[in-house]
């Protein structure tokens, strides 16, 4: 209760701003529709202009002083604009006085308009300031989102629970109110209205940005033209946020009944899934389950979470009629020594991630669980074994097409030869280059334009390594080609030679998977795998890489094992000074 009450009255004030703003949005808006039929008549300035206010930054605020007749009867008026008060976004006060002052001292008349319904009532300009409101309404968005979120989620969260408490000694999942039963809910709800969130708050922020360009562009200040970058991100948001509701309306709520419960370290994550979806023996249900670290990186202002996986497997469900359309069945097998979930969330802590996907007519399917996963070594019970073999069979086939789609094994006179062509890495580095490429970009334009010379080498620095590290992914190649002696494999840069290695039969002990990359993108993990030749002295030496999840890894460490005669084990009980048997 006391956390309650604290958490309220930090999120009041919050709620207090974001309520005015909104207040001053709307009645702006109602304002302006009201002065939409009001009257022009001509008026004459006895003085005009604008003052500078000083304080933390200099705000300017335009006036004016004119005199009307309506209806054969002299009226005074005073109000400017719709808005009261000084400000500083973009230069309209200044203009507007600017011209105002050069008016009133050359005795020319203005345009005012007039309420025709109480004359006395009048405005010099009743148009709306779309910078101004843009600004307003990052308050409304940032400040009475923040303010009216907590409260809401402050009333409505669930009492407090520890971790700590003996009563969880035992169940520790217990403590997460989404862990009680076997049937875990996804994330799909939650990421959708956390897509809409964010897109409204981006868009509310970047939304005054093109109002106030146009000044800057009139002012040939043509380095602002960056900051359209803010609005065409914020339109992508826009389509993420509708494609997230759209997979929401389509599929439901979707839950994951787990079988064990929890999902075991050592043993079996495992389950069935019932979707709202007609039954189609052609359509592929991809299964991915990551353990993560989410953790808070820098300090002070600086600080933001970043996520790093630690283990990841990918499979195919099985998939047979259901009572909703579709029923699908999976089950991982769970190495030891893996991270549990943790129930309470701080700085640091792991989850494991289950993403469920599948290419279809229309939306795709696209949906995130977060389950509860400890070492409890238990193996499921109630899924039907002929469901199991029949996806570790469709597994195994899709694992070895992936995997040679990926190599090009041929056969020479020598013996086989594998080649990882340039450009297996693709989408990813495509990406990053043309981020890379723009940051660069900018900071050229920067350093050679707008003098900003330290930023710019810096900003174009920092893109330019971007660009070639993505280059190089993107076009290395690596060729492993058995020789009468043992192994040579050669790197490659666009078919250019840039590292060789010559490895004698009898050094290589073994062969071994270990993960040596990861991508992240729209929260999605991907670990990449490659396959290492270990010798005597424990060195080790790469012969294949860009193997997605450990499934994955393992079919391509079978397949170099088998076609070039090598051992594989998990350990060598012989020690390091035995060659392996060939």
């Amino acid at each position: 209760m006391k956390g309650r009450i604290l958490l309220s009255l930090f999120a009041l004030p919050f709620a207090a701003v974001g309520a005015w703003m909104t207040w001053s949005v709307g009645s702006t808006l109602v304002q302006a529709w009201q002065m939409s039929d009001w009257v022009r008549v001509e008026a004459s300035l006895q003085s005009g202009g604008y003052d500078a206010h000083s304080g933390d930054s200099t705000t300017y605020e335009a006036f004016a002083e004119y005199t009307y007749t309506w209806d054969g009867q002299d009226y005074s008026g005073s109000r400017v604009t719709i808005s009261s008060g000084a400000d500083n976004i973009g230069d309209y006060q200044e203009e507007t006085g600017r011209e105002l002052q050069y008016a009133a001292n050359n005795g020319e008349s203005v345009t005012a308009y007039v309420n025709p319904d109480n004359p006395a009532e009048s405005i010099l300009d009743p148009g709306i300031r779309w910078g101004l409101l843009g600004f307003k309404m990052i308050f409304v968005v940032v400040f009475g989102g923040v303010g009216f979120g907590l409260l809401i989620a402050t009333f409505r969260s669930s009492p407090e629970k520890d971790d700590a408490d003996p009563a969880y000694a035992d169940t520790p999942w217990l403590v997460n109110d989404g862990w009680q039963t076997n049937e875990i809910r996804s994330a799909s709800r939650s990421a959708m209205w956390g897509a809409w969130a964010f897109a409204v708050f981006w868009n509310a922020i970047s939304s005054f940005i093109p109002f106030v360009l146009v000044g800057e562009l009139e002012d040939g200040n043509y380095i602002a033209l960056v900051g359209l970058l803010f609005p065409l991100v914020g339109i992508g948001l826009l389509a993420w946020a509708v494609r997230r509701t759209l997979e929401w309306r389509r599929f439901g709520p979707s839950p994951v009944v787990l079988d064990p419960f929890p999902g075991s370290i050592g043993g079996h994550v495992g389950g069935t899934i019932d979707l709202n979806l007609p039954y189609d023996p052609q359509t592929e249900f991809r299964l991915t389950l990551t353990n993560i670290n989410s953790y808070m990186s820098g300090s002070g202002d600086d600080r933001s979470r970043r996520e790093k996986a630690r283990w990841q497997d990918a499979i195919i469900a099985h998939a047979e009629r259901g009572s909703r359309g579709t029923r699908l069945t999976f089950r991982f097998d769970v190495p030891e020594d893996l991270r549990p979930s943790d129930a309470e969330r701080g700085d640091n802590y792991n989850l494991w991630r289950l993403n469920l996907a599948a290419d279809l007519p229309g939306t795709d399917l696209d949906r995130d669980y977060d389950l509860p996963v400890y070492a409890t070594a238990e193996e499921s019970r109630f899924l039907r074994g002929y469901a199991i073999e029949r996806a570790k069979a469709a597994q195994s086939t899709s694992d070895l097409q992936a995997v040679r789609r990926l190599v090009n094994l041929s056969h020479e006179s020598t013996g086989k030869r594998l080649l990882f062509p340039m450009g297996r890495f693709f989408a990813g580095p495509l990406g990053g280059m043309l981020v890379g490429g723009v940051f660069a970009g900018v900071g050229w334009f920067l350093f050679v334009h707008a003098e900003a010379r330290v930023f710019g080498s810096v900003f174009g620095s920092i893109g330019a390594l971007l660009a070639l590290a993505f280059f190089y992914m993107m076009f290395n190649s690596l060729e492993v080609r058995q020789t009468t002696s043992g192994l040579r494999t050669v790197r490659r840069l666009l078919g250019i030679p840039i590292g060789k290695i010559e490895l004698a039969r009898s050094e290589i002990r073994t062969l071994m998977k270990k993960s040596t990359m990861q991508s992240q993108s729209g929260g999605k993990h991907t670990v990449y795998y490659s396959i290492y030749a270990i010798d005597r002295s424990g060195k080790e030496h790469v012969l294949g890489d860009g193997f997605r999840g450990e499934s994955q890894a393992d079919a391509a460490l079978e397949l170099i094992g088998r076609e070039f005669g090598i051992r594989i084990e998990e350990e060598d009980p012989l020690g390091p000074g035995v060659p392996a048997q060939q």
